[in-house]
Protein backbone atom coordinates (compact mmCIF):
# COMPACT_ATOMS: atom_id res chain seq x y z
CA UNK A 1 0.00 0.00 0.00
CA UNK A 2 3.05 2.48 0.26
CA UNK A 3 3.18 2.87 -3.25
CA UNK A 4 -0.60 4.76 -3.12
CA UNK A 5 -0.70 6.39 -6.76
CA UNK A 6 0.59 3.95 -8.50
CA UNK A 7 -2.02 1.22 -6.50
CA UNK A 8 -5.26 3.42 -6.74
CA UNK A 9 -4.35 4.08 -10.45
CA UNK A 10 -4.82 0.15 -11.41
CA UNK A 11 -8.20 0.12 -10.75
CA UNK A 12 -9.21 2.52 -13.02
CA UNK A 13 -7.05 1.57 -16.03
CA UNK A 14 -8.54 -2.05 -15.26
CA UNK A 15 -12.17 -0.59 -15.43
CA UNK A 16 -11.40 1.42 -18.81
CA UNK A 17 -10.05 -1.43 -20.68
CA UNK A 18 -13.30 -3.57 -19.48
CA UNK A 19 -15.36 -1.14 -20.76
CA UNK A 20 -15.47 -2.78 -24.21
CA UNK A 21 -15.99 -6.25 -22.49
CA UNK A 22 -18.48 -6.79 -20.48
CA UNK A 23 -19.98 -3.07 -19.66
CA UNK A 24 -20.69 -3.92 -23.43
CA UNK A 25 -23.35 -6.20 -22.95
CA UNK A 26 -26.91 -4.32 -21.67
CA UNK A 27 -28.21 -7.15 -19.65
CA UNK A 28 -24.96 -6.92 -17.47
CA UNK A 29 -25.42 -3.19 -17.45
CA UNK A 30 -28.48 -3.44 -15.99
CA UNK A 31 -27.64 -6.48 -13.48
CA UNK A 32 -24.50 -4.21 -12.27
CA UNK A 33 -26.77 -0.87 -11.79
CA UNK A 34 -29.72 -2.27 -9.91
CA UNK A 35 -27.32 -3.85 -7.35
CA UNK A 36 -25.09 -1.34 -7.13
CA UNK A 37 -28.55 0.86 -6.16
CA UNK A 38 -29.52 -2.37 -4.56
CA UNK A 39 -26.17 -2.58 -2.11
CA UNK A 40 -26.31 1.24 -1.02
CA UNK A 41 -29.80 0.50 0.15
CA UNK A 42 -28.30 -2.74 2.35
CA UNK A 43 -25.26 -0.60 4.10
CA UNK A 44 -28.53 1.81 5.09
CA UNK A 45 -30.00 -1.00 6.05
CA UNK A 46 -26.62 -2.15 8.25
CA UNK A 47 -26.57 1.04 9.81
CA UNK A 48 -30.09 1.39 10.58
CA UNK A 49 -30.81 -1.69 11.80
CA UNK A 50 -28.45 -1.96 14.57
CA UNK A 51 -28.52 1.82 15.70
CA UNK A 52 -32.57 1.47 16.50
CA UNK A 53 -31.71 -1.58 18.65
CA UNK A 54 -29.11 0.13 20.62
CA UNK A 55 -30.58 3.62 20.49
CA UNK A 56 -33.39 2.18 22.69
CA UNK A 57 -31.58 0.35 24.55
CA UNK A 58 -31.62 -3.05 23.40
CA UNK A 59 -28.71 -4.09 23.82
CA UNK A 60 -26.02 -5.94 21.95
CA UNK A 61 -27.63 -9.60 22.84
CA UNK A 62 -31.25 -8.56 21.34
CA UNK A 63 -29.21 -7.49 18.56
CA UNK A 64 -27.36 -10.18 18.19
CA UNK A 65 -31.12 -12.20 18.71
CA UNK A 66 -32.48 -10.29 16.13
CA UNK A 67 -29.60 -10.96 13.46
CA UNK A 68 -29.58 -14.90 14.56
CA UNK A 69 -33.75 -14.24 13.69
CA UNK A 70 -32.58 -13.22 10.03
CA UNK A 71 -29.51 -15.28 9.64
CA UNK A 72 -31.75 -19.13 10.54
CA UNK A 73 -34.39 -18.76 7.86
CA UNK A 74 -31.66 -17.13 5.54
CA UNK A 75 -29.88 -20.39 5.89
CA UNK A 76 -32.65 -22.98 5.46
CA UNK A 77 -33.41 -21.67 2.44
CA UNK A 78 -29.91 -21.05 1.05
CA UNK A 79 -30.29 -24.51 -0.72
CA UNK A 80 -33.78 -23.88 -1.81
CA UNK A 81 -32.81 -21.21 -3.84
CA UNK A 82 -30.00 -22.86 -5.34
CA UNK A 83 -32.59 -25.40 -6.76
CA UNK A 84 -35.03 -22.75 -7.46
CA UNK A 85 -32.37 -20.78 -9.35
CA UNK A 86 -31.59 -23.96 -11.42
CA UNK A 87 -35.38 -24.85 -12.10
CA UNK A 88 -37.27 -21.51 -12.62
CA UNK A 89 -33.64 -19.06 -13.68
CA UNK A 90 -31.74 -16.85 -11.15
CA UNK A 91 -33.43 -13.72 -13.03
CA UNK A 92 -37.01 -14.78 -12.13
CA UNK A 93 -36.16 -16.18 -8.43
CA UNK A 94 -33.68 -12.48 -7.92
CA UNK A 95 -36.74 -10.13 -8.84
CA UNK A 96 -39.48 -12.07 -6.66
CA UNK A 97 -37.03 -11.96 -4.06
CA UNK A 98 -36.40 -8.38 -4.64
CA UNK A 99 -39.95 -7.30 -4.86
CA UNK A 100 -40.74 -9.34 -1.64
CA UNK A 101 -37.74 -7.57 0.61
CA UNK A 102 -38.97 -3.88 -0.39
CA UNK A 103 -42.14 -4.25 1.16
CA UNK A 104 -40.79 -6.04 4.55
CA UNK A 105 -37.96 -3.08 4.64
CA UNK A 106 -41.10 -0.41 4.20
CA UNK A 107 -42.83 -2.17 7.44
CA UNK A 108 -39.60 -1.99 9.27
CA UNK A 109 -39.19 1.96 8.38
CA UNK A 110 -42.97 2.00 10.18
CA UNK A 111 -41.96 0.31 13.16
CA UNK A 112 -38.86 3.19 13.03
CA UNK A 113 -40.89 5.47 13.04
CA UNK A 114 -42.92 4.25 16.23
CA UNK A 115 -39.40 3.48 18.42
CA UNK A 116 -40.27 -0.35 18.23
CA UNK A 117 -37.43 -2.30 18.52
CA UNK A 118 -38.75 -5.58 20.77
CA UNK A 119 -38.14 -8.95 19.56
CA UNK A 120 -41.60 -9.83 18.94
CA UNK A 121 -41.91 -6.52 16.64
CA UNK A 122 -38.32 -7.02 14.22
CA UNK A 123 -37.83 -11.17 15.17
CA UNK A 124 -40.52 -11.83 12.36
CA UNK A 125 -39.41 -9.10 9.90
CA UNK A 126 -36.17 -10.07 10.20
CA UNK A 127 -36.75 -13.86 9.41
CA UNK A 128 -38.91 -12.83 6.21
CA UNK A 129 -35.94 -10.60 5.18
CA UNK A 130 -33.65 -13.11 5.31
CA UNK A 131 -35.52 -15.82 3.75
CA UNK A 132 -35.79 -13.75 0.54
CA UNK A 133 -32.23 -13.25 1.11
CA UNK A 134 -31.88 -16.66 1.24
CA UNK A 135 -33.54 -17.53 -1.90
CA UNK A 136 -31.72 -14.17 -3.97
CA UNK A 137 -28.03 -15.32 -2.99
CA UNK A 138 -27.05 -18.61 -5.05
CA UNK A 139 -29.08 -17.29 -7.67
CA UNK A 140 -26.93 -13.35 -7.78
CA UNK A 141 -24.12 -15.93 -8.26
CA UNK A 142 -25.26 -18.21 -10.61
CA UNK A 143 -26.58 -15.29 -13.13
CA UNK A 144 -23.31 -13.85 -14.29
CA UNK A 145 -22.42 -17.03 -16.98
CA UNK A 146 -25.57 -16.76 -18.52
CA UNK A 147 -25.38 -12.88 -19.31
CA UNK A 148 -21.41 -13.27 -20.54
CA UNK A 149 -18.91 -15.97 -22.36
CA UNK A 150 -16.41 -17.68 -20.26
CA UNK A 151 -13.62 -14.62 -21.30
CA UNK A 152 -15.31 -12.06 -19.81
CA UNK A 153 -16.61 -13.98 -16.89
CA UNK A 154 -13.25 -12.59 -14.57
CA UNK A 155 -13.99 -9.08 -15.87
CA UNK A 156 -17.74 -9.07 -15.34
CA UNK A 157 -17.11 -10.48 -11.80
CA UNK A 158 -14.61 -7.81 -10.88
CA UNK A 159 -17.16 -4.82 -12.07
CA UNK A 160 -19.88 -6.58 -10.86
CA UNK A 161 -18.60 -6.65 -7.80
CA UNK A 162 -16.80 -3.52 -7.40
CA UNK A 163 -21.00 -2.26 -8.64
CA UNK A 164 -21.45 -3.86 -5.44
CA UNK A 165 -18.70 -2.25 -3.05
CA UNK A 166 -19.48 1.12 -4.37
CA UNK A 167 -22.86 0.89 -3.37
CA UNK A 168 -21.56 -0.33 0.02
CA UNK A 169 -19.47 2.63 -0.67
CA UNK A 170 -21.89 5.24 -0.55
CA UNK A 171 -24.41 3.37 1.51
CA UNK A 172 -23.02 3.63 5.48
CA UNK A 173 -22.18 7.25 4.42
CA UNK A 174 -25.73 7.90 3.42
CA UNK A 175 -27.59 5.61 5.88
CA UNK A 176 -24.86 7.06 9.17
CA UNK A 177 -25.89 10.76 8.07
CA UNK A 178 -29.80 10.07 7.64
CA UNK A 179 -29.61 8.53 11.03
CA UNK A 180 -27.50 11.28 12.74
CA UNK A 181 -29.37 13.99 10.96
CA UNK A 182 -33.04 12.30 12.19
CA UNK A 183 -32.14 10.57 14.80
CA UNK A 184 -34.10 7.67 13.85
CA UNK A 185 -33.93 4.61 11.63
CA UNK A 186 -36.78 5.39 9.83
CA UNK A 187 -35.45 7.39 6.49
CA UNK A 188 -32.30 4.85 6.30
CA UNK A 189 -34.87 1.85 6.35
CA UNK A 190 -36.73 3.56 3.54
CA UNK A 191 -34.06 4.25 1.40
CA UNK A 192 -33.12 0.42 1.37
CA UNK A 193 -37.24 -0.31 0.48
CA UNK A 194 -36.93 2.32 -2.38
CA UNK A 195 -33.15 0.58 -3.96
CA UNK A 196 -35.30 -2.90 -3.49
CA UNK A 197 -37.63 -1.50 -6.12
CA UNK A 198 -35.28 -0.22 -8.10
CA UNK A 199 -33.01 -3.44 -8.71
CA UNK A 200 -36.37 -5.41 -8.61
CA UNK A 201 -37.06 -3.10 -12.13
CA UNK A 202 -33.53 -3.50 -13.48
CA UNK A 203 -33.94 -7.62 -13.00
CA UNK A 204 -37.49 -6.83 -14.78
CA UNK A 205 -36.03 -5.47 -17.65
CA UNK A 206 -33.71 -8.23 -18.46
CA UNK A 207 -34.77 -10.75 -21.16
CA UNK A 208 -35.71 -13.90 -19.50
CA UNK A 209 -32.84 -15.81 -22.48
CA UNK A 210 -29.47 -14.51 -22.03
CA UNK A 211 -28.34 -12.17 -25.51
CA UNK A 212 -25.54 -13.73 -27.47
CA UNK A 213 -22.01 -14.12 -25.70
CA UNK A 214 -23.54 -16.21 -22.52
CA UNK A 215 -22.10 -19.00 -21.86
CA UNK A 216 -25.10 -21.59 -22.58
CA UNK A 217 -25.54 -23.56 -25.82
CA UNK A 218 -22.52 -24.46 -27.48
CA UNK A 219 -20.61 -22.46 -25.50
CA UNK A 220 -21.40 -23.99 -22.46
CA UNK A 221 -20.51 -27.66 -24.25
CA UNK A 222 -16.96 -26.54 -24.85
CA UNK A 223 -16.46 -25.50 -21.13
CA UNK A 224 -17.77 -29.02 -20.05
CA UNK A 225 -15.18 -30.74 -22.21
CA UNK A 226 -12.13 -28.22 -20.62
CA UNK A 227 -14.22 -29.00 -17.09
CA UNK A 228 -13.48 -32.52 -17.94
CA UNK A 229 -9.86 -32.61 -18.04
CA UNK A 230 -9.60 -30.63 -15.00
CA UNK A 231 -12.06 -31.89 -12.83
CA UNK A 232 -10.75 -36.02 -12.91
CA UNK A 233 -7.69 -34.33 -11.62
CA UNK A 234 -8.64 -32.25 -9.18
CA UNK A 235 -11.06 -34.82 -7.96
CA UNK A 236 -9.54 -38.04 -8.21
CA UNK A 237 -12.68 -39.68 -9.92
CA UNK A 238 -14.03 -40.84 -13.23
CA UNK A 239 -16.72 -38.04 -13.57
CA UNK A 240 -16.47 -34.34 -14.23
CA UNK A 241 -17.18 -31.65 -11.85
CA UNK A 242 -19.67 -30.02 -14.28
CA UNK A 243 -21.40 -32.97 -14.93
CA UNK A 244 -24.78 -31.80 -14.85
CA UNK A 245 -26.64 -35.13 -14.20
CA UNK A 246 -25.07 -35.16 -11.01
CA UNK A 247 -26.57 -33.86 -7.77
CA UNK A 248 -24.37 -31.47 -5.60
CA UNK A 249 -24.30 -34.27 -2.92
CA UNK A 250 -22.50 -36.79 -5.43
CA UNK A 251 -19.73 -33.77 -6.73
CA UNK A 252 -19.25 -33.42 -2.68
CA UNK A 253 -18.69 -37.09 -2.02
CA UNK A 254 -16.00 -37.09 -4.63
CA UNK A 255 -14.67 -33.76 -4.73
CA UNK A 256 -11.77 -33.05 -2.34
CA UNK A 257 -11.40 -29.49 -3.09
CA UNK A 258 -15.01 -28.74 -2.68
CA UNK A 259 -15.25 -30.29 0.73
CA UNK A 260 -12.34 -28.56 1.60
CA UNK A 261 -13.43 -25.45 -0.05
CA UNK A 262 -16.83 -25.50 2.54
CA UNK A 263 -14.66 -26.40 5.26
CA UNK A 264 -12.94 -23.59 5.05
CA UNK A 265 -15.93 -20.78 4.28
CA UNK A 266 -17.48 -22.32 7.23
CA UNK A 267 -14.62 -21.43 10.01
CA UNK A 268 -13.87 -18.17 8.14
CA UNK A 269 -17.51 -16.95 8.24
CA UNK A 270 -17.83 -18.26 12.00
CA UNK A 271 -15.41 -15.13 12.57
CA UNK A 272 -16.53 -12.54 9.84
CA UNK A 273 -20.41 -12.62 11.15
CA UNK A 274 -19.80 -11.48 14.83
CA UNK A 275 -17.00 -9.10 13.68
CA UNK A 276 -18.92 -7.19 11.45
CA UNK A 277 -22.36 -7.33 12.69
CA UNK A 278 -22.08 -7.32 16.27
CA UNK A 279 -18.36 -6.10 17.52
CA UNK A 280 -17.83 -3.73 14.78
CA UNK A 281 -21.56 -1.53 15.55
CA UNK A 282 -20.72 -1.89 19.28
CA UNK A 283 -17.28 -0.37 18.82
CA UNK A 284 -18.26 2.15 16.75
CA UNK A 285 -21.12 2.88 19.10
CA UNK A 286 -18.88 3.37 22.20
CA UNK A 287 -16.23 5.03 20.68
CA UNK A 288 -17.30 7.18 16.77
CA UNK A 289 -20.80 7.80 16.95
CA UNK A 290 -23.27 6.73 14.26
CA UNK A 291 -21.31 8.93 11.42
CA UNK A 292 -18.03 7.72 12.70
CA UNK A 293 -19.58 3.60 12.53
CA UNK A 294 -20.69 4.88 8.31
CA UNK A 295 -17.42 5.91 8.04
CA UNK A 296 -15.65 2.97 9.12
CA UNK A 297 -17.73 0.96 6.55
CA UNK A 298 -17.72 3.55 3.73
CA UNK A 299 -13.20 3.08 4.34
CA UNK A 300 -14.28 -0.98 4.56
CA UNK A 301 -16.16 -0.44 1.40
CA UNK A 302 -13.50 1.55 -0.07
CA UNK A 303 -11.02 -0.86 -0.35
CA UNK A 304 -13.05 -3.68 -1.06
CA UNK A 305 -13.62 -1.24 -4.68
CA UNK A 306 -9.90 -1.08 -5.41
CA UNK A 307 -9.05 -4.71 -4.45
CA UNK A 308 -11.91 -6.09 -6.62
CA UNK A 309 -10.89 -3.92 -9.60
CA UNK A 310 -7.57 -5.44 -9.28
CA UNK A 311 -8.70 -8.85 -9.32
CA UNK A 312 -9.37 -8.35 -13.10
CA UNK A 313 -6.15 -9.47 -13.51
CA UNK A 314 -6.24 -12.93 -11.44
CA UNK A 315 -6.53 -14.95 -15.00
CA UNK A 316 -3.15 -14.66 -15.16
CA UNK A 317 -1.75 -16.06 -11.99
CA UNK A 318 -0.16 -19.37 -12.37
CA UNK A 319 -1.60 -20.77 -8.52
CA UNK A 320 -4.97 -18.41 -7.99
CA UNK A 321 -6.02 -20.91 -4.47
CA UNK A 322 -2.63 -19.84 -2.80
CA UNK A 323 -2.21 -16.54 -4.02
CA UNK A 324 -6.38 -15.54 -2.61
CA UNK A 325 -5.51 -17.22 0.61
CA UNK A 326 -2.21 -14.84 1.12
CA UNK A 327 -4.80 -12.15 0.74
CA UNK A 328 -7.03 -13.78 2.86
CA UNK A 329 -4.35 -13.87 5.44
CA UNK A 330 -3.68 -10.39 5.31
CA UNK A 331 -7.07 -9.92 5.59
CA UNK A 332 -7.11 -11.57 8.95
CA UNK A 333 -4.40 -9.90 10.38
CA UNK A 334 -6.44 -6.41 9.91
CA UNK A 335 -9.12 -7.28 11.75
CA UNK A 336 -7.42 -8.13 14.51
CA UNK A 337 -5.59 -5.13 14.75
CA UNK A 338 -8.93 -2.85 13.92
CA UNK A 339 -9.39 -1.44 17.91
CA UNK A 340 -5.86 -1.54 18.38
CA UNK A 341 -4.13 1.70 15.79
CA UNK A 342 -5.26 4.76 17.10
CA UNK A 343 -8.98 5.46 17.22
CA UNK A 344 -11.26 6.11 14.48
CA UNK A 345 -8.27 6.84 11.56
CA UNK A 346 -6.39 3.71 13.01
CA UNK A 347 -9.66 1.72 12.74
CA UNK A 348 -10.36 3.33 9.33
CA UNK A 349 -6.85 2.58 7.72
CA UNK A 350 -7.24 -1.27 9.09
CA UNK A 351 -11.10 -1.77 7.59
CA UNK A 352 -9.60 -0.28 4.44
CA UNK A 353 -6.86 -2.86 3.84
CA UNK A 354 -9.25 -5.33 5.15
CA UNK A 355 -11.88 -4.53 2.12
CA UNK A 356 -9.14 -4.65 -0.52
CA UNK A 357 -8.06 -8.01 0.43
CA UNK A 358 -11.84 -9.69 0.93
CA UNK A 359 -12.97 -8.17 -2.33
CA UNK A 360 -9.38 -9.39 -4.24
CA UNK A 361 -10.17 -13.01 -2.59
CA UNK A 362 -13.57 -13.23 -3.09
CA UNK A 363 -13.43 -12.50 -7.24
CA UNK A 364 -10.84 -14.80 -7.54
CA UNK A 365 -12.30 -17.84 -5.76
CA UNK A 366 -15.89 -17.10 -7.22
CA UNK A 367 -14.37 -17.24 -10.66
CA UNK A 368 -12.80 -20.35 -10.28
CA UNK A 369 -15.80 -21.85 -9.02
CA UNK A 370 -17.96 -20.56 -11.98
CA UNK A 371 -15.71 -22.07 -14.57
CA UNK A 372 -15.14 -25.42 -12.76
CA UNK A 373 -19.00 -25.90 -12.37
CA UNK A 374 -21.42 -26.63 -15.17
CA UNK A 375 -23.97 -24.04 -15.58
CA UNK A 376 -26.65 -27.25 -15.47
CA UNK A 377 -25.21 -27.43 -11.56
CA UNK A 378 -24.22 -23.97 -10.42
CA UNK A 379 -27.01 -22.65 -8.72
CA UNK A 380 -26.75 -25.77 -6.29
CA UNK A 381 -23.06 -25.45 -5.73
CA UNK A 382 -23.30 -22.12 -5.53
CA UNK A 383 -26.40 -22.71 -3.08
CA UNK A 384 -24.09 -25.04 -0.75
CA UNK A 385 -21.28 -22.41 -0.69
CA UNK A 386 -23.66 -19.56 0.39
CA UNK A 387 -25.29 -22.53 2.59
CA UNK A 388 -21.72 -22.96 4.35
CA UNK A 389 -21.19 -19.52 4.38
CA UNK A 390 -23.91 -18.15 5.54
CA UNK A 391 -25.63 -20.81 7.81
CA UNK A 392 -22.33 -20.08 10.10
CA UNK A 393 -24.29 -16.27 10.97
CA UNK A 394 -26.69 -17.43 12.81
CA UNK A 395 -24.59 -18.80 15.50
CA UNK A 396 -21.89 -16.59 15.21
CA UNK A 397 -23.66 -13.52 16.04
CA UNK A 398 -25.53 -15.47 18.78
CA UNK A 399 -22.39 -15.94 20.31
CA UNK A 400 -20.80 -12.79 19.41
CA UNK A 401 -23.42 -10.93 21.25
CA UNK A 402 -22.42 -12.94 24.12
CA UNK A 403 -18.66 -12.50 24.01
CA UNK A 404 -19.03 -8.59 23.16
CA UNK A 405 -21.08 -7.85 26.33
CA UNK A 406 -18.42 -10.12 28.73
CA UNK A 407 -15.46 -9.20 26.90
CA UNK A 408 -16.21 -5.90 25.29
CA UNK A 409 -15.85 -5.31 21.59
CA UNK A 410 -12.20 -5.09 21.55
CA UNK A 411 -11.39 -8.00 22.47
CA UNK A 412 -13.39 -9.94 19.95
CA UNK A 413 -11.21 -8.66 16.71
CA UNK A 414 -7.67 -10.57 17.17
CA UNK A 415 -9.83 -13.72 17.95
CA UNK A 416 -12.06 -13.58 14.88
CA UNK A 417 -8.99 -12.45 12.79
CA UNK A 418 -7.02 -15.63 14.40
CA UNK A 419 -9.97 -17.69 13.46
CA UNK A 420 -9.95 -17.14 9.88
CA UNK A 421 -6.15 -17.24 9.70
CA UNK A 422 -6.33 -21.29 11.06
CA UNK A 423 -9.04 -21.54 8.62
CA UNK A 424 -6.87 -20.50 5.76
CA UNK A 425 -3.81 -22.03 6.86
CA UNK A 426 -5.40 -25.54 7.19
CA UNK A 427 -7.15 -25.31 3.65
CA UNK A 428 -3.37 -24.83 2.38
CA UNK A 429 -2.22 -27.81 4.06
CA UNK A 430 -4.19 -29.89 1.68
CA UNK A 431 -3.11 -30.42 -1.85
CA UNK A 432 -6.16 -29.59 -4.15
CA UNK A 433 -7.06 -26.99 -2.53
CA UNK A 434 -3.85 -25.28 -3.14
CA UNK A 435 -3.58 -26.34 -6.93
CA UNK A 436 -7.08 -25.72 -7.18
CA UNK A 437 -7.30 -23.44 -10.72
CA UNK A 438 -3.99 -23.85 -11.47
Amino acid sequence: MSAADGRVARPWRSLTALRSGPLAVRSFRLLAGGQFTSTIGDFCYAVALPWLVLSTHGGVVLLGTVLACYGVPRTVLIPVGGVLADKVGPRTLMLAADAIRCVLVAVLALLAARHLASLAALGPIAALIGAGEGLFLPASYAIMPSLLDGEQLTAGNAISTAAVQAGSLLGPALGGALVAATRTSTAAFAVDAASFAVSALTLALIPRRAAGGSVAGAAAEALAVAQAETAQAETGAGETAGASQDGVLALLRRSRVLQVILVVVVAANLAGGGMSDVALPALAHDRFGAAGYGALLVCFAAGAVIGTLDAARAGTLKKPAMFASAVFLVEAVTIGLTPYLGGEAGAAAALFACGAANGLGNVVFLTLVQKWVSPGLLGRVMGAIMLCAFGSFPLSVAISGVLVRHLGPSLFFPVAGGLVAVAMLGGLTQREFRDFGS
